[in-house]
């Protein structure tokens, strides 16, 4: 089955759908995403996003990033790539944040409408290598101090987006319970 991704116009109004593999190029259209931060406890599942990815190959970031289908809820985007990249099953998401971004790295784009979702969980993840390299968990505090101090090891996107949680009423909410 063919992935699609959905096509919006700055104010994320949708314009159309466009099939993954082609979406990706040097002009990137904005198109929806997500990014989800995945705690267990106050660990942060890291991903190193598999050498067989278009985008950032073999790059450390956050622990999913992917995009909903058309009519898909954000948080039911993030549990059906949970399952398929990582093996996991998380009851509950909550959006913590909007987010847009537009990167480019070895001729490649990324343009999305990306809001940040947050979740927990209490399993390790089985990963799909096609989709990811290698995991690891980082508490929580010392993955912000590395993120500032070697902002080159990780995503660029994943740099703004910790930025953003860092002060997030939401994620200090999550991490105490």
């Amino acid at each position: 089955m063919t992935e699609h991704v959905v096509l919006v116009d700055q104010d994320n109004n949708v314009l159309g759908t466009m099939p993954k593999s082609e979406v990706h190029t040097k002009e990137t259209p904005l198109h929806r995403g997500f990014s989800a931060f995945i705690f267990k406890g106050k660990d942060l599942l890291l991903q190193q996003r598999s050498h067989e990815k278009k985008t950032w190959p073999l790059v450390w970031s956050n622990s999913l990033c992917g995009h909903p289908a058309l009519n898909e809820s954000n948080a039911d985007a993030v549990k059906r790539r949970l399952k398929d990249e990582l093996g996991l099953h998380v009851e509950h998401i909550e959006e913590a944040s909007l987010y847009r971004y537009k990167f480019t790295r070895d001729g490649v784009m990324e343009n999305e409408i990306c809001p940040i979702l947050i979740g927990k969980t209490d399993k390790d993840p089985n990963l799909n290598p096609k989709e990811v390299e290698a995991v690891r968990w980082v508490p929580w505090e010392e993955f912000v101090k590395e993120t500032e101090e070697h902002p080159e090891r990780y995503s660029e996107w994943c740099i703004e987006e910790v930025a953003i949680l860092k002060e997030n009423e939401k994620l200090k909410k999550l991490l105490e319970e």
